[in-house]
């Protein structure tokens, strides 16, 4: 797994809402009971102080890390995905949210950055310049602080009757086979009598668990169910990540009060 979203999932678990930054060592020694190096950690650990999502807090010669208010609310967006969005969109209400831009040739950063942030709000390109995500999506809010406001172009509403078929709209935009086999990969790698046997301990498996599950839910649209294959594959993964976090949850704490030195931050 990439080494900065484990990091993220461990300061999602361990800081959000705690009001406290970790220690370097305790860091080092939890990655490395799930395979992650030293060097990794602290090369990590630097790169994420550098983009605005982490700070550093020095106590003698101790260093502490804590979340900035930029990765907070990407951490809580991602709490809010995994327990309160869910994985099966079932309450879907027949409405469409589209997304239309023109940005010049030079501009490849900016459309780049635009592309990520509709992607994360479960947007899929239905068509060149067009992008579609089922439901009402707050559009402001997600391109906020990109400076494209006025060369985007939002529309919000259910689709004509005849040609456009829901399930074919899916098909286009969205990679339906790959958004499953996302989901029967989690299902494979988590079942059995001792998931993730690579790791060391409840806490490196709760990591490991947490960043695979959050991994699904932010590359899934949260896709209308009725209008998905049958047997799709995303309620029992679902199912079977909050019985395993359900069960690592205690021993997890344990461990981490044990491990992760941290310290108090505003």
């Amino acid at each position: 797994m990439n080494p900065q979203s484990l990091m993220l999932s461990c300061f999602g678990i361990h800081a959000l809402g705690h009001d406290k930054a970790l220690a370097t060592g305790g860091l080092i020694e939890l990655f490395g009971r799930a395979g992650v190096g030293e060097d990794a950690v602290r090369s990590t650990l630097t790169r994420m102080v550098g983009r605005g999502l982490l700070e550093r807090h020095r106590v003698g010669r101790k260093t502490y890390f804590g979340i900035t208010p930029r990765a907070a609310a990407v951490l809580q967006d991602g709490h809010d995905r995994v327990w309160h969005t869910g994985a099966v969109n079932r309450a879907w209400d027949g409405t469409w949210t589209l997304v239309g831009f023109s940005l010049p040739e030079a501009w490849r950063r900016e459309r780049h950055d635009l592309r990520s942030r509709l992607v994360w709000g479960g947007f899929g390109l239905l068509q060149n310049g067009l992008w579609v995500a089922p439901g009402a999506v707050d559009v402001p809010a997600l391109v906020e602080g990109l400076g494209l406001d006025d060369h985007l172009n939002v529309f919000r509403g259910a689709a004509a009757t005849g040609p456009t078929d829901a399930r074919a709209v899916l098909e286009s935009a969205f990679d339906v086979d790959a958004i499953a086999k996302g989901y029967r990969s989690f299902l494979e790698r988590w079942s059995g009598p001792l998931p993730a046997p690579e790791t060391e301990g409840d806490l490196a498996r709760q990591l490991l668990l947490h960043t695979d599950w959050l991994e699904l839910v932010r590359t899934d649209p949260h896709l209308p169910a009725e209008h998905l294959p049958e047997n799709w594959p995303a309620a029992g993964a679902e199912e079977l990540f909050r019985t395993l976090a359900e069960r690592y949850e205690a021993p997890a704490r344990a461990e981490a009060g044990l491990l992760l030195d941290a310290i108090p931050v505003p």
